[in-house]
């Protein structure tokens, strides 16, 4: 086994120092949960007879005497969202297979799943991160009626891995597999895609071409192929051992697919304390595995909102991870693959020339990964380096890749794109923020421009086809955070302010918003905390106040602004309290945490 980096070492342990109460307190609560052995030993006959009314007489009886494992299929399905729409065969796949390893599953619950692509630019995206929250309080519910001795967690995009995944832990004495439906085929590249979004925006394409475009591109059953949040997701879950080793890329519909998804109800039937090889999913999520998750996705240049995911999920299993952790990482960790908006290729040619298998033997060798974790596979993340097949014999896992056979996609760690993971933490007089550097050129990560003002990015928009943005500008979009609006994704803005930099001008975007996985070659800070909304410095920045984004250094700050901290706190000029549902979330604008402290509605995990 491999000595970790001698910074993977320091940085987990001083996350489990920090940590060493509130970890200690969580999983005395899960131990004690445990104990208490399969919780429907303790129902009364009446809560017990509903709970297994619908199932046929065997598994009455199995269930009634607690015989056999009862599994919680937990689904983010709806047949709007191509990403979900494969799991509406699951269920009844996964039943069978959970009962071929000898327990029942039953279909606990589903939870909502939003997508982001649909609601960008629109109102609807001020309910998009709030939706973490409402997803893991309904895989809380889906859990709740003590029923179960394992979980099936089914979802793939943006906020709704990171949901389940925090409901799960919230029931952490109970063993949790992730099942992925994989990503639609390869479609019209995203290049491709992104080049006639830009010419639409400087008005040299119409929406005809566009939406010819965008159709192309999004176009089947299956995951967006650019390596935004969703993928991102598939990446942090299988190398945190929630996922089968390979299972995150392989496509809906193939028989390789068909063999992952029985082989995951399998598997957490055998995890669960009556299955043999009990390994709850408290014991799962630890610091090393929270370590691991955010090498994996440094080395990949993965998305942003990780930032604010990765701690909120750390928190529900007690660790206190923060951003100076994801920085001092980032310092070590190679970037190691090129993907779509890093690079030209998608998450499919990822997969075929190396992906997952590949990507972790190359962490594994190099120290960067913790090996001796649990994970749904068994002890060890050395199982993770070899691909499944689906051979004669059904699945197995053969050889692990010997090499990338792509290396303008994946590389070695002796060989990366970059030395770094291509994500910074800047702090200055404007608050601390995140900024994304893996698609931006070294040219373009310092940016010394006049500020311009915005209160949303209608507003920035309005500007732009006014003609008034025509030279080099700090883009400021602020009341954009968690208790303004919810912190919608601003990936509207790409094309516009990609376009000012085209024309030559040195061009940023300063915000204490979201701009996701499709971060893009404009250098971004993003997620300032803290937010104008609760009086951050961004709330007292004017029109022409030179502002300086130095990703290379480190800060972000306004110059020359002596009187910063005495100018009055300005007031949103935009209503985001009311309309497509934002008037129901009130309550989370009112409570919500700060974003370096993941944005989280919970008060106790924060």
């Amino acid at each position: 086994m491999t000595t970790p980096h001698p910074r993977i070492a320091e940085v987990t342990r001083r996350i489990a120092e920090r940590s060493a109460d509130t970890r200690a307190a969580y999983l005395e609560r899960m131990r004690a949960a445990a104990a208490e052995g399969p919780a429907r030993q303790g129902l009364g006959c009446t809560n017990l007879a509903h709970g297994f009314a619908a199932c046929g007489p065997g598994d009455k009886l199995s269930l009634g005497h607690t015989a056999k494992p009862n599994i919680a299929i937990v689904s983010a399905y709806n047949d709007m969202l191509s990403a979900h729409q494969p799991l509406a065969d699951y269920p009844a796949q996964l039943k069978r297979a959970v009962a071929e390893a000898g327990g029942v599953a039953q279909f606990a619950g589903g939870v909502p799943a939003m997508c982001d692509g649909i609601t960008q630019g629109r109102d609807g995206m001020e309910l998009s991160l709030f939706s973490r929250d409402v997803i893991a309080m309904a895989t809380g519910v889906a859990l709740s009626h003590d029923m179960f001795d394992g979980a099936l967690m089914l979802g793939v995009c943006d906020k709704i891995v990171p949901g389940l995944l925090i409901g799960a832990l919230t029931f952490g004495h109970l063993p949790v597999a992730f099942v992925p439906a994989g990503p639609m085929p390869s479609g019209l590249p995203n290049k491709a895609k992104a080049a006639v979004r830009q010419r639409y925006t400087e008005g040299k394409a119409d929406r005809a071409e566009l939406l010819q475009a965008e159709s192309e591109a999004y176009h089947a059953p299956g995951t967006c192929t650019f390596y935004g949040t969703a993928n991102s997701n598939q990446i942090l879950m299988e190398v945190m051992g929630l996922h089968l080793p390979g299972a995150s890329f392989e496509q809906p519909g193939s028989g390789l697919r068909t063999a992952l998804t029985d082989e995951a109800g399998r598997a957490v039937t055998g995890l669960t304390a009556l299955g043999g090889q009990y390994t709850p999913v408290s014991e799962v999520v630890d610091e090393r595995a929270v370590v691991n998750a955010v090498v994996a996705l440094l080395a990949t240049g993965g998305s942003t909102n990780h930032t604010l995911h990765l701690v909120a999920v750390a928190q529900a299993a007690g660790i206190e991870l923060t951003w100076d952790d994801f920085a001092a990482l980032s310092e070590v960790v190679p970037l190691l693959t090129r993907m779509y908006p890093n690079g030209a290729a998608d998450v499919n040619r990822f997969h075929e020339v190396g992906g997952m298998p590949y990507l972790i033997a190359q962490l594994l060798d190099s120290g960067l990964l913790h090996e001796d974790v649990a994970t749904v596979a068994g002890r060890g993340l050395t199982r993770y380096r070899r691909r499944p097949v689906l051979g004669d014999d059904g699945l197995a896992w053969g050889e692990e890749p010997a090499e990338s056979t792509d290396t303008t996609v994946l590389r070695a760690a002796g060989d990366p794109f970059s030395a770094d993971g291509g994500l910074r933490m800047v702090r200055g007089n404007l608050g601390r923020a995140v900024v994304k550097v893996s698609a931006v050129e070294p040219e373009n990560r310092v940016v010394e421009a006049p500020a311009r003002v915005f209160d949303s990015q209608a507003q920035l928009q309005d500007a732009f086809a006014a003609g008034e943005l025509d030279g080099d500008v700090v883009a400021v979009v602020r009341f954009q955070g968690p208790r303004a609006n919810g912190m919608p994704e601003l990936h509207k803005l790409t094309p516009t302010l990609g376009v000012l930099q085209d024309r030559g001008h040195k061009v940023a975007l300063v915000t204490d918003g979201r701009m996701s996985g499709a971060s893009g070659k404009v250098p971004a800070a993003i997620h300032i905390s803290p937010e104008a909304a609760s009086g951050g410095p961004l709330s007292r920045v004017r029109d022409g106040d030179l502002l300086r984004v130095d990703a290379e250094a480190g800060t972000l700050e306004a110059l020359g602004a002596d009187d910063l901290d005495e100018r009055p706190a300005a007031e949103p000029t935009v209503d985001s309290s009311a309309g497509t549902g934002r008037e129901l979330f009130s309550a989370f604008r009112a409570s919500v945490g700060p974003a370096e402290r993941g944005a989280g509605v919970f008060g106790a995990l924060r």
